[in-house]
């Protein structure tokens, strides 16, 4: 039966990062829904080009179009063992969607990780990066200073703060996020298939509470 996890954690929480290390070490592909929505524009897809005309609109992306690019992607050969999902399901109603387009492969959401981080240490990790105008490269006040204040290391380009970075921006992201995804927290925990892990430990600490978490859950 495939079995497919379902990664969840707000702005900060590491996500991202553990997603890459658990889906080499599960031998299971990381289907991120950004990707996805990424590739269809790009690509101009017949779903990439609905999702637009409501994208171009400033309007959200109805949930049969979202869900018809997740089903796609899902029925690619690499998916028929499971994969790790990574920004879907983010409602409710997504979820049950998620679990009928499963079902109908006798797969199933096994194990519903979260990543848990405190509010202030997520402001903290967001509010202190810094990005390099030529290449995009990253760097943290606090965790990841570059050498030379305000330049990056790798081309002596300026460093400049995103707006998605500054600290109200971060602090609002991170409501929105928690709000919209208690809901989806609630629906899992019902199911009996969520868990929590501490984020705030070093990331190959993370790593190893969420292979043995998802491993308690019946993952093998």
């Amino acid at each position: 039966m495939p079995s497919f996890i379902v990664l969840l954690g707000p702005p900060g929480a590491g996500k991202g990062t553990q997603a890459e290390s658990l889906s080499a070490r599960l031998h299971l592909p990381h289907i991120s829904s950004g990707d996805i929505f990424r590739e269809n524009l790009k690509n101009k897809t017949e779903l990439g080009k609905l999702a637009s005309g409501f994208i171009n609109k400033g309007e959200l992306v109805p949930d049969d179009i979202t869900i018809a690019m997740i089903r796609e992607r899902l029925s690619h050969p690499d998916c028929q063992e499971g994969a790790l999902l990574d920004g879907f399901p983010r409602t409710p109603a997504q979820a049950e969607a998620l679990s009928s387009m499963l079902s109908s492969n006798h797969g199933q959401v096994k194990s519903v990780p979260y990543i848990c981080v405190p509010e202030n240490v997520l402001i903290d990790r967001l509010a202190g990066r810094w990005t390099c105008r030529e290449a995009g490269h990253i760097f943290h006040e606090k965790y990841n200073p570059p050498h030379a204040p305000g330049r990056c290391d790798f081309d002596g380009s300026e460093l400049y703060q995103r707006p998605d970075d500054q600290a109200e921006t971060v602090k609002n992201r991170i409501r929105v996020y928690l709000e919209q995804t208690q809901p989806l927290i609630e629906y899992y925990h019902q199911l009996g298939v969520l868990f929590e892990v501490d984020g705030t430990k070093s990331i190959e600490q993370v790593t190893m509470e969420l292979l043995a978490a998802i491993q308690r859950n019946g993952y093998e």
